[in-house]
């Protein structure tokens, strides 16, 4: 993947599909009664987006964004942002809002430094911003602050503000276009329409300015009840503010959707300046994701090469955390070239490197995928089971325990334990490609099929979805029972096919 390509093909999408909701008649809200020591907002904001909408406008939005191959759909990254991020919001349960959003946190392979917040509590950052922030409490204080764009709903706001403003561009664009018919000429036509845009884009600026202070606000009270240094917003800002000198007229994204004044970091500082400086040790974890992102970003061969270059330049330092991170990094480089005895061997140097920190989980998934590339499936097998009873709540290690059940030929044990987990995690695209896996092992092509089917519609590809179906059904093994499970599914993924169409004839 170029290391340049941008992550910009769903903005358009993001903003018609915003506008187009926005015209939709508003769900029915949530009992009110939650009490919630963030602010309220009132009936005028509510009107532009209701909290059931701005969830579903946010699912539609992800289905969109994890077909982008710059979506970056790996386990231990995943799990490491949803860990740390759950854990800022645990801080103020009440940023889920009256709707309760349960919160998302994902990445992008971008290495322009920017993050942002979708409708419903979908929180993305850029590799380059992961890569950029030098400590926990400098990601925490980005995070945060999306957290508090979610919490004071400003999306919803925004679409309130832009029905507003869209009457104005279009009011400008028709008056544009009579103006181009007249004998004013083009000129006066297209000074018509930017002038109306100008002041659209002026209204919006206003309201992003007010909304970047609100969710700075918020940013910093849960940076300081989880026990983190506040000062990290600061510094972070002011690492963004001296990256924008390099850009000259053309700013960061991050920079553009939140400006950053002397006057926004002033009050950071004032708020802050009275708090007791609170030095926070960084999870290990922290330092080896950011190793692993820096491939992730870039896992071209010039990409990989490069990316060995700086761990190997990052070893002079030797200190027991850069001897590890960097040996980790070239161990996960080594393996993505397929040097599978050289990731082991700098694997376990790193392993050694670590003692005596709390060993890490991104250690054994790591040697699971490298035992499995050098067909040893039972002996991942059994590296899985560790750290299945090590990690009991990571669903990175229950899925590479399945896949290890499955590699090494133990299907029926397999099947059990996915079922059990499709039960568990309902919504997980994974555990159903396992499960179909699993089933192709056992030589079962209907449920092979049928989970297939579950994968495609969690993944929100639902004609994919009905195709499988129609495959299950004409599979030589499929049961009485597979077709009556076969024709109710379908008969309810084409119902939902059918709703989405109209709903989008609808929108058009």
């Amino acid at each position: 993947m170029p290391p340049r390509r941008r992550f910009h093909r769903l903005r358009p999408l993001l903003a018609a599909v915003a506008l187009s909701l926005a015209a939709l008649p508003l769900a029915v809200a949530p009992n009110l009664s939650t009490a919630q020591t963030l602010p309220t907002l009132g009936d005028t904001e509510r009107e532009g987006l209701s909290p059931l909408l701005e969830r579903k406008l946010g699912e539609q939005i992800m289905k969109e964004i994890r077909h982008d191959p710059d979506y970056l759909d790996d386990g231990p990254l995943l799990e490491y942002l949803n860990n740390f991020g759950s854990n800022l919001v645990s801080v103020r349960p009440d940023v889920r809002g009256e709707a309760g959003y349960d919160f998302f946190f994902f990445a992008v392979r971008d290495p322009v430094l920017n993050a942002f917040a979708l409708p419903g509590g979908f929180i993305a950052v850029h590799s380059g911003l992961l890569l950029a922030a030098q400590s926990e409490s400098e990601l925490a204080s980005v995070l945060a602050h999306e957290i508090g764009h979610v919490a004071q709903r400003h999306i919803a706001r925004m679409i309130g503000q832009q029905k507003q403003n869209s009457m104005i561009q279009l009011a400008s664009i028709v008056l544009g276009a009579l103006a181009g018919v007249s004998k004013v000429g083009g000129d006066a036509a297209m000074a018509t329409m930017m002038g109306g845009t100008g002041v659209a884009m002026q209204r919006q600026l206003n309201f992003s300015r007010d909304a970047e202070r609100e969710a700075d606000r918020v940013g910093l009270q849960i940076l300081r009840d989880g026990g983190f240094d506040t000062s990290g917003m600061v510094a972070f800002f002011g690492r963004l503010q001296s990256a924008s000198r390099n850009f000259g007229d053309s700013l960061p994204p991050y920079l553009l959707t939140h400006p950053l004044t002397t006057e926004r970091i002033a009050d950071i500082q004032a708020r802050i300046r009275d708090q007791r400086y609170k030095q926070r040790a960084d999870n290990p974890d922290f330092q080896l994701i950011r190793a692993r992102v820096r491939l992730l970003q870039d896992n071209s061969a010039q990409g990989v090469r490069d990316a060995q270059a700086y761990f190997e330049s990052q070893l002079r330092q030797n200190t027991k955390m850069q001897i590890m991170v960097s040996k980790y990094g070239l161990a996960y480089a080594a393996y993505l070239q397929r040097s599978y005895d050289k990731a082991e061997t700098l694997l376990q140097e790193a392993r050694a490197a670590s003692q005596p920190m709390v060993p890490s989980i991104l250690f054994g998934n790591l040697e699971i995928d490298i035992k499995i590339a050098k067909k040893q499936p039972d002996q991942a097998l059994k590296i899985a089971e560790a750290l299945r009873k090590q990690f009991p709540i990571s669903r990175m290690a229950a899925r590479q325990y399945a896949d290890a059940l499955i590699e090494s030929g133990r299907y029926d044990q397999a099947v059990t334990y996915l079922r059990d987990q499709a039960q568990l995690y309902r919504s997980e695209v994974a555990v159903q490609n396992l499960l179909a896996k699993a089933y192709a092992g056992q030589g079962k092509q209907a449920l092979q099929h049928m989970a297939l089917a579950e994968s495609y519609f969690l993944s929100g590809s639902l004609p994919a979805a009905i195709e499988q179906l129609g495959i299950a059904r004409k599979a030589p093994d499929a049961t009485f029972y597979d077709q009556a499970m076969i024709d109710a599914r379908e008969r309810d993924l084409k119902e939902q096919w059918k709703e989405e169409m109209k709903e989008t004839k609808g929108r058009g």
